[in-house]
């Protein structure tokens, strides 16, 4: 390996960014599930949340000149690295309970680990984040595991 990863970045391991609290409206179910061409009553009713409904509502509302390309906010909770291209590498989730209207979430982002691999075409950095999303009392609504490729 090329030793790309530094103290400074792995000094980033177990960090977490300030939780984002958000409160759930019914209103805002409905208008995800008309815009995913939902079917079943319980989300087109606003009275459950369709599973991927949490991402929409966690990411930050930017000006347009904020965007990537792909058209969503920059994340600025990575740290300095030397390879400046960022990818998707995955997803793990597990539900604990539905989200339902009137619910106020807590969402906290840590970064688990960064791992470097050689790829068929270079150097990569795997940057594991873990989403814990529970409730303002604290009961557990969502875990999330994702990884992020940089080459």
């Amino acid at each position: 390996m090329s030793g790309l990863i530094d103290a400074a970045a792995r000094a980033w391991i177990g960090r977490s960014q300030p939780p984002v609290t958000v409160e759930v409206s019914r209103r805002d179910i409905q208008k995800y599930a008309v815009a995913t061409e939902q079917r079943q009553a319980r989300y087109l009713n606003g009275d459950e949340a369709p599973p991927m409904f949490l991402f929409g509502l966690l990411r930050p509302v930017a000006p347009l000149d904020q965007l990537g390309p792909d058209g969503i906010a920059q994340d600025s909770f990575l740290p300095e690295l030397p390879l400046k291209r960022i990818m998707a590498g995955g997803t793990k989730l597990t539900y604990h309970r539905p989200i339902r209207p009137g619910d106020i979430l807590v969402a906290t982002r840590t970064l688990a680990d960064i791992q470097e691999k050689q790829g068929g075409t270079g150097p990569l950095i795997f940057l594991t984040y873990q989403l814990r999303v529970e409730t303002q009392d604290g009961e557990l609504v969502v875990e999330e595991t994702a990884t992020r490729i940089v080459r």
